[in-house]
């Protein structure tokens, strides 16, 4: 399956049949929070917005399935995501 087969370019979003919402980047958006979140030398306020957009990810990337086929190998993220 190709990126355009899940969401054609004209759609941005997709709702799961329980009401969650995915949209277009969720995953990538992830990623890039998730690399602020672990970064030590991160300013305290950086950190939190991204934990913040971290927590709002979770339910539409557990409705894709992505945490039963990819692992998290950062420790400390990976509790955070097991514990939200």
């Amino acid at each position: 399956m190709r990126a355009e087969d899940l969401l054609p370019d004209h759609q941005n979003k997709f709702q799961f049949s329980d009401g969650t919402i995915i949209r277009k980047g969720t995953v990538g958006a992830f990623l890039v929070n998730a690399k602020v979140w672990c970064d030590p030398a991160a300013e305290p306020a950086q950190r939190a917005v991204a934990e913040r957009d971290l927590l709002d990810s979770l339910p539409a990337l557990r409705a894709l399935g992505l945490f039963e086929v990819l692992s998290i190998s950062d420790d400390a993220l990976r509790d955070f995501v097991e514990r939200h």
